[in-house]
């Protein structure tokens, strides 16, 4: 027992001073000292004093620099709005450019190998399979049906209930329970039931939302050894993180099982479809997590944004309507898939409000070997890049002096749609990582939009409300939207 009691207090003590020494060289890179304007005003947090959001002081600080591009020196990051260098990263250089193992540890646990968080053979094996399934006509026409099933059956039953009490609705709460039922009916084929008129409480949900939230916040962590000390010890928000993941792993591995039991061929959602090439049940788990994770959070940021900037613009909802009116008709209550296809307006509101408010505000990439951006950046090897999609939004040299104005009309030409560079609007990604679900998550959106500006008058409760977004993967709005 003395033998096994030495071992161990060796092995804690070998693990804390090798902890300790990794802590020390991380610090020294950060070079904590640097005492110029930006990290001093970081590290001392002075910029609330000014900004409800810290990618508002970003967007402040890229707005202002003559190159779009900054150095954040105590978080060894270079945070760019240039469109030059997104396009240098996302598909000239794109093999320099890669995830990089350390965003792949903050969401290892929950995402394992997904395509959201692999590089190499892993991404390209998963993004051609997706590829193949996303861009099918089958498939897409079934998730169209998923929506409008979904509308239909709770969406404007809720909301037609709530009108008719003159109560107020937390939107953000409705979209998030909306697009995670419809996820799930898509991804996995379950149903769990959301969006039902009682507004019940999902253990799934919550397990995937706290799962979500802590692994975001490891991000915040002065360094990764505090969290993966805290993981190892399961103290404090691993273990709460590990308890949520376990709930998400029962649940999405029964899903497995019970469907390779009944069989999967006939199925049309992600899983069974995935199941017919893959045999390695955590691999599956780790696909459609993935899959769960970008369609949920996202459509329901996005949606929120949306009914925000709409309900300052009410020409832009009477014009909306107008369109939808025209095109359907008064009797007709939901649109085909075809119909949709022709409401420019409707699409270009759409997209305006994506590049106000996209639902990921920031994407970071890791430099495999030193590299010079093209505004003249030097890049060592091994540093953090993040081309920052909120700022990009709001940059007057991409956009224009009115980029702060919510204003769709500058999507149209003739009264047709006309879709921007990717690469200065980079909501959807741009180059070869481009979202594949793009075109699936903006007819959620314009459906769903489509919808309540058909059936309702929607205006928030609090004019004034600026949105404050808490930490997480999407923006999400502290105290969600009250409508």
């Amino acid at each position: 027992m003395d033998l096994v009691a030495a071992l161990s207090f060796l092995f804690f003590g070998f693990t804390i001073l090798f902890s300790l020494f990794s802590f020390l060289i991380y610090v020294l890179r950060l070079k904590p000292w640097c005492n110029c304007d930006v990290c001093k005003t970081y590290l001392s947090s002075s910029w609330t004093k000014d900004f409800a959001n810290l990618c508002d002081w970003y967007t402040h600080l890229l707005r202002n620099s003559k190159t779009g591009t900054i150095h954040v020196h105590v978080l060894g990051n270079i945070i760019t709005a240039n469109p030059e260098n997104v396009e240098h990263m996302l598909r000239t250089k794109f093999e320099n450019y890669p995830k990089g193992k350390p965003f792949s540890a903050l969401l290892g646990d929950l995402l394992g190998t997904g395509i959201f968080n692999v590089d190499g053979d892993h991404w390209k094996f998963q993004r051609k399979m997706a590829s193949l399934e996303l861009g099918s006509v089958s498939i897409r026409m079934h998730a169209f049906d998923l929506i409008m099933s979904e509308i239909r059956s709770r969406l404007l039953p809720l909301l037609s209930s709530v009108a008719d009490e003159q109560r107020v609705l937390d939107l953000q709460d409705v979209f998030r329970r909306f697009s995670f039922d419809n996820i799930c009916k898509f991804s996995f084929g379950l149903d769990p039931g959301c969006l039902e008129l009682s507004l019940p409480a999902c253990k799934f949900a919550t397990a995937f939302d706290t799962a979500s939230k802590l692994s975001a916040e490891r991000a915040l962590a002065p360094s990764p050894i505090v969290w993966k000390i805290k993981r190892l010890l399961s103290i404090g928000s691993e273990k709460e993180l590990k308890e949520a993941i376990k709930k998400v792993n029962e649940l999405a591995e029964g899903m497995i099982n019970e469907r390779r039991k009944a069989g999967f061929s006939k199925n049309n959602d992600l899983l069974s479809r995935f199941m017919t090439s893959i045999t390695d049940e955590k691999y599956l788990r780790d696909i459609v997590v993935s899959f769960l994770l970008a369609g949920r959070d996202t459509v329901a940021s996005g949606l929120t944004s949306f009914f925000w900037l709409l309900s300052q613009r009410p020409e832009v909802e009477s014009a909306i309507r107008a369109e939808t009116e025209k095109a359907m008709g008064l009797n007709q209550d939901l649109p085909s898939f075809q119909e949709m296809r022709e409401m420019h307006c409707l699409n270009a509101a759409v997209h305006e409000s994506l590049r106000l408010y996209p639902p990921v505000q920031f994407d970071s990439k890791f430099s495999q070997e030193d590299d010079i951006l093209p505004d003249g950046t030097f890049v060592p090897k091994g540093a953090r890049v993040t081309y920052h999609q909120y700022a990009m939004g709001r940059m007057e040299q991409i956009w224009g002096p009115d980029c702060l104005e919510f204003k769709p009309e500058r999507w149209l030409k003739n009264g047709v749609f006309v879709p921007a560079n990717p690469f200065k609007y980079t909501v959807f990604h741009a180059g070869v990582r481009i979202c594949l679900g793009k075109e699936m998550a903006l007819v959620e959106m314009k459906a769903v939009a489509l919808a309540i500006i058909r059936g309702f008058n929607t205006r928030v409760v609090d004019p004034n409300q600026v949105p404050r977004f808490s930490p997480g993967l999407t923006a999400t709005v502290r105290g969600g939207l009250p409508v």
